[in-house]
Parts: structure tokens; C-alpha cells; sequence
């Protein structure tokens, strides 16, 4: 079972839950500030930020949701999202029930592999997840949105300058989403790299804010 830290609710118990996926070669350690960030906004949340499964001897503490070899080989980052879904499930559902929580009260928010990870769940979930926020991500598996189950809002930004996952992901994604008939939000952030900037955080936790309303 995964694990990673976790921030509880800053007043009562949680109405709702965020779950930060990190990016390749992070762990849960990278994203769970930016909980601390939202946590005054998203009182009753609870957030929690899971170390992958897959472990990367070449970084210290780094970990991976499926072995990448860079580049943009699609059929393998969709073999990978696909092997590495059911360990989100069972982590994500452990995390509902230990919570007394359901998916409508759950928010995704991915970064660069953690967002593919997410926007591969989130849609096949049982319940409709209350929203997806991808950063600097793509969408694989566009030819199975037919598939999902679901259609939960999504929210996706990017910078124009990532040298790693290039913008035009972003748009890809948006113009694939939108064909399956998903509300999609979308922002750039300019001369912005692979990261998360002021804008995107302001952004998402305003995203999160109206879905969970």
C-alpha cells in the first residue's frame, strides 16, 4: 500500500480531500507544501501526497508510478499509466474510507507524470471525482476517453517555455478532452519551465474551491 505525508484539516474533520501525485523521479515530499499553501483557503481538506511505487536507484529518495525513458513514446507512457492505476485505486479508496469520504468529495492534482497518472484514474473511477488539476503533464490514452466512465471538470496549466513536456501537451489534451465532452480549463504560464509557478497555484486552489462548492 502506498503511504506519504499527510496534512489534516486545518479546523474539524475533513469534508474533503486533495491528493497530490508527484513527478517522475520526486516523491510524496515534493508536492505536499503546496497543501500548506492551500490549506488556509481549503479549511476542511485534508491533503496527502503518496510516494509512487516504483523506486529510481540513479535519484536519492526518488521514486516513479511506471519506469520512463523520455521522450514522447505514447504507447509506453499509456502501458505504464494503465499498470500503475490499480495501486492509485486501492490507495485513493483506503484513503476515502479511512476518511468516511466519497469520490464526489475527492480532488486529483497532478505534476508532469502524477498528472497523466491522473487524468488516467480520475475519469475510470466509480464515482464522479469532484475535479482533475494536471501541471506541466499529457493525456494518454486519448483513444480510450471513450471508455471512461466519467467526466469530471479538469483544469490544466503549463508552461510555454517546459523544455521536457512541451506545451503543445497541454493543448493536445485539451482539444482531446473537449472532443469526449469534458469541461476543461486550461491556462499557460509565460516563459514558465517544467514547474509550478504563482499563477498556477492561484489558479488551481480557486479550481478546487468552486468544485468542491
Amino acid at each position: 500500500m502506498l503511504d506519504g505525508p499527510r496534512i489534516a484539516p486545518a479546523r474539524g474533520r475533513a469534508r474533503s480531500l486533495v491528493v497530490f501525485l508527484h513527478g517522475y523521479g520526486a516523491n510524496g515530499d515534493d508536492l505536499i507544501e503546496i497543501g500548506r499553501i492551500w490549506a488556509p483557503i481549503l479549511p476542511d481538506t485534508a491533503f496527502v501526497s503518496p510516494h509512487a511505487p516504483g523506486v529510481r536507484a540513479d535519484v536519492p529518495g526518488g521514486r516513479e508510478w511506471f519506469p520512463f525513458a523520455g521522450g514522447a513514446d505514447i504507447p509506453s507512457i499509456e502501458r505504464g499509466v494503465v499498470a500503475a492505476a490499480p495501486i492509485v485505486n486501492a490507495f485513493l479508496d483506503e484513503e476515502l474510507r479511512r476518511l468516511g469520504l466519497t469520490d464526489e468529495r475527492l480532488v486529483l492534482v497532478g505534476f508532469s507524470q502524477g498528472t497523466m497518472m491522473a487524468l488516467e484514474v480520475g475519469p475510470r473511477r466509480k464515482g464522479v471525482v469532484a475535479g482533475i488539476v494536471g501541471y506541466s503533464g499529457l493525456l494518454a490514452g486519448v483513444t480510450r476517453l471513450d471508455e471512461t466512465v466519467q467526466r469530471p471538470p479538469v483544469l490544466l496549466i503549463h508552461g510555454d517555455a517546459d523544455p521536457l513536456v512541451p506545451v503543445l501537451a497541454l493543448h493536445a489534451a485539451v482539444m482531446a478532452l473537449g472532443k469526449a465532452r469534458f469541461t476543461v480549463e486550461w491556462h499557460v504560464s509565460r516563459g514558465l519551465e517544467h514547474g509550478i509557478d504563482e499563477d498556477g497555484l492561484r489558479l488551481g486552489a480557486q479550481f478546487i474551491q468552486r468544485v468542491l462548492s
